[in-house]
């Protein structure tokens, strides 16, 4: 491996403001930590990576990068990459080894606290970046439900959930308020990550400020107190809720707050710890408040909620026959598994229109309900034969397959294959598992002189 290559320079840049976003900063801040706030608008943001641990330590991960990672304080997987870096264009983050994301908006999911085992509800999910952080707390153990109510941000919600390899999941497409009676005091955790009016990003993207003038405070809370509102039943007594957004606005953040516990006397806030530069709130010292000026990273807010009522297990909910497949519809899924794994999935599975699915054994009846994915995609039947998915593919392990064909990073091969080419590779005919450095990137097909390619078209890299 060559020698890492050192932190660059941060370079300068414009960043505009608001004349009325300006004069409620300098009254929140006082004059002089608003020059040190405005002088902050011109440094480049910071660039942010976590690793994904459902794949190995961070440790381990680190190593396989060609540049030097500076820890974030706030979250034990997440790192500052080098300015002038392109993380997303090596390999590594094809085979889902880490999730770009900017460094401040990895406290939220941090200070969640999520353990192996628990069921977890990710309220605002998409495009998945937090939950991906959820899922990798859990570590395969328990449950995620991860929801939008847009059906193209839903779409990019799916993407990195298969992506990342989460195999304990489920996604909806649904309005908060209509999910409130299914999930009655199922959760254990929830995380609402609001729409907000996205102060804490005008540094990071200039388009954040268009949004502002037309997308105002008063609008944002109102949507606020709404997706509060429909949370806080399917909390478990107990149970924690995360509230955070990414912007400066009071009114959006210790005044949601303060009116959702007016309205709900059963919780009660819980105090955040301190890391470097988080300040606590003007009227809520239990609230934290990340400033670009104090901290390396962009504007964000957070809450930590408890429910009362002790430390009691979630819903019990009977399993529900009704979701799963007989072996006769499922003989083709098996046999795949029987001819390619060293072992069989454990289920259970269910089938929809063909498609077969790792389904959470405990989930309650989702008639109604907008669902997207209903859980891990295996892949689809097609007439007495199956065909594995590439989320099969991001979320098994290596040595889980009969045949692998192992590329290291440096081989031409790897790029090959991304591009979705024929790979002219001998090998022992059948489903073969592409793995680079022993991670997996894919499935193909073996023959005896070549393996034809099933990375998806819509992964591929072309350039």
């Amino acid at each position: 491996m060559a020698e890492k290559k050192k932190s660059g320079k941060r370079q300068a840049v414009g960043a505009a403001m608001p004349e009325a976003f300006k004069e409620r900063i300098l009254q929140q801040l006082g004059p002089e930590a608003w020059e040190a706030f405005a002088a902050c608008r011109n440094e480049t943001p910071w660039g942010g990576l976590r690793l994904n641990t459902l794949k190995g330590r961070p440790e381990e991960l680190r190593r396989l990068l060609p540049f030097d990672l500076e820890p974030v304080p706030w979250t034990r997987d997440g790192f500052y990459y080098p300015p002038g870096e392109r993380p997303a264009k090596l390999p590594f983050y094809q085979a889902g080894l880490y999730y770009l994301q900017e460094p401040s908006a990895m406290s939220s999911a941090a200070m969640l606290d999520v353990k192996p085992g628990e069921r977890v509800l990710d309220l605002c999910a998409a495009p998945g970046g937090k939950s991906t952080q959820l899922a990798a707390a859990l570590q395969g153990k328990g449950f995620l439900a991860a929801n939008d109510n847009s059906p193209k941000r839903v779409k990019a919600l799916v993407w990195n959930l298969e992506h990342w390899g989460v195999t304990n999941y489920l996604v909806l497409q649904e309005e908060p308020s209509r999910m409130t009676r299914t999930f009655s005091g199922f959760f254990d955790k929830i995380l609402v990550d609001a729409p907000c009016s996205g102060e804490g990003m005008f540094r990071k993207d200039p388009k954040a400020v268009a949004g502002w003038k037309a997308y105002n405070g008063e609008v944002c809370r109102a949507m606020q107190d709404g997706i509060l509102t429909a949370a806080a039943p399917m909390l478990r007594p107990g149970g924690r809720l995360l509230y955070s957004t990414c912007t400066f606005n009071p009114l959006e953040n210790e005044g949601t707050i303060q009116a959702f516990l007016d309205r709900h006397p059963e919780f009660k806030l819980v105090e955040l710890p301190v890391y470097p530069g988080w300040m606590g709130g003007t009227q809520l010292p239990e609230v934290r408040q990340l400033w670009p000026h104090r901290v390396r990273g962009e504007g964000h807010f957070l809450a930590l909620l408890e429910k009362e009522g002790g430390r009691q297990t979630s819903a019990c909910i009977p399993e529900q026959p009704h979701h799963k497949a007989g072996k006769d519809q499922l003989r083709p899924f098996y046999q795949f598994m029987d001819e390619n794994f060293t072992a069989p999935l454990e289920g259970p599975f269910a089938v929809f229109q063909q498609h077969v699915y790792k389904i959470y054994e405990q989930l309650p009846p989702l008639e109604g309900l907008k669902v997207a994915k209903p859980g891990w995609y295996m892949g689809m039947l097609k007439g007495e034969r199956f065909e594995p998915s590439q989320a099969m593919a991001m979320g098994i392990r290596a040595e889980q397959m009969k045949r692998r064909l192992d590329l290291q990073p440096e081989d031409p091969l790897v790029n090959r294959y991304l591009k979705g080419e024929t790979l002219m590779v001998q090998g022992e005919p059948g489903w073969t598992l592409v793995t680079m450095a022993g991670y997996p990137l894919g499935f193909g097909k073996q023959t005896p002189d070549y393996l034809k390619n099933h990375y998806p078209p819509g992964w591929r890299q072309f350039d």
